[in-house]
């Protein structure tokens, strides 16, 4: 019986270890793709293959897909070709800003919370678990309201309820390795609070962040795209596929322009399953015994 368990746990971490990395290398390749079209579609307005996403009043409205526009026009005569990869552009400065807003607030927050305790462990503990009670597209929205429209608005609108995500995380980390005897031994020698944070706990502390960064990244695409389509995003002049869509509505439902609806969608779809299947398989690599232990049940 000892044999058999030994055989389903190697099989099993193997098993599992071939799909977490076939997941991540999926993911990784679908994110390459959407930050190569963010990066290059500049590049391709100046040499005349993509028009300008603002541009609306030399093209005819609700063109379908030809070759002179490939993904068809808009109602307002917006080529939906260029506004798809443009959007990609959007979407990823939008996305690198609330992630690294919420990652830099949240990562410090955690490990001062955690080492420290007492009254302020408490306090963080008591705000962290308020907001994120939350719904985040809901507080999204609140603070879009509150912040008005922009790329850096939105970054930090999406930004405040992922905090708690890392700051839980962080924290967490922090308060199971603070008694480890290396730690110990550096507050002996005199180590101070900062030495103790930056050298001794920050690398062993945020070895699950990437998995979150992934995961939060694709969720903060589809709160984007949420923001866009109630109108409360971006500038209305600027490609985003959230607003895309909304404007895209109404000639779906009453005459049948599904070109309008169909790229963009499926632009932001691709680039959130891509981002959840990196950070799938970082959550497989990084924690292989839960995905052991749930193969180990299951037998």
């Amino acid at each position: 019986m000892p044999l058999r368990l030994s055989v389903i746990r190697f099989w099993s971490l193997a098993r599992y270890r071939d799909l977490s990395l076939q997941l991540t290398q999926i993911g990784f390749v679908i994110t390459l793709a959407f930050v190569a079209l963010a990066f290059l579609s500049p590049v391709l307005q100046v040499v005349g293959v993509l028009q300008d996403p603002t541009e609306f009043l030399n093209n005819p409205p609700h063109m379908p897909p030809s070759w002179q526009h490939w993904f068809g026009t808009t109602r307002l005569g917006y080529d939906v070709f260029s506004r798809t990869l443009f959007g990609s552009q959007v979407a990823l400065k939008v996305v690198v800003l609330s992630t690294l807003l919420s990652l830099v607030i949240g990562v410090p927050l955690g490990m001062v919370s955690g080492y420290l305790g007492g009254k302020l462990d408490r306090a963080l503990l008591f705000l962290m678990d308020t907001i994120y009670t939350l719904p985040g597209l809901l507080l999204s929205i609140t603070l879009a309201f509150v912040v008005g429209r922009g790329v850096v608005n939105a970054a930090i609108a999406l930004s405040i309820s992922y905090v708690p995500q890392y700051f839980r995380i962080v924290r967490n980390q922090t308060t199971s390795i603070k008694n480890e005897l290396y730690v110990e031994a550096a507050q002996a020698m005199g180590a101070s609070t900062w030495q103790v944070l930056s050298r001794y706990l920050f690398l062993n502390v945020v070895q699950s962040v990437p998995v979150i960064l992934s995961l939060n990244a694709a969720d903060a695409i589809a709160t984007l795209g949420g923001l866009g389509f109630l109108g409360l995003g971006l500038p209305e002049e600027v490609p985003e596929w959230g607003a895309d869509l909304r404007q895209a509505l109404d000639g779906l439902s009453t005459g049948g322009i599904w070109w309008t609806t169909l790229f963009p969608g499926l632009a932001m779809t691709l680039m959130i399953v891509g981002l959840s299947m990196l950070g799938e398989g970082l959550n497989a690599l990084v924690n292989p015994k839960t995905r052991v232990q749930s193969s180990e049940t299951i037998h």
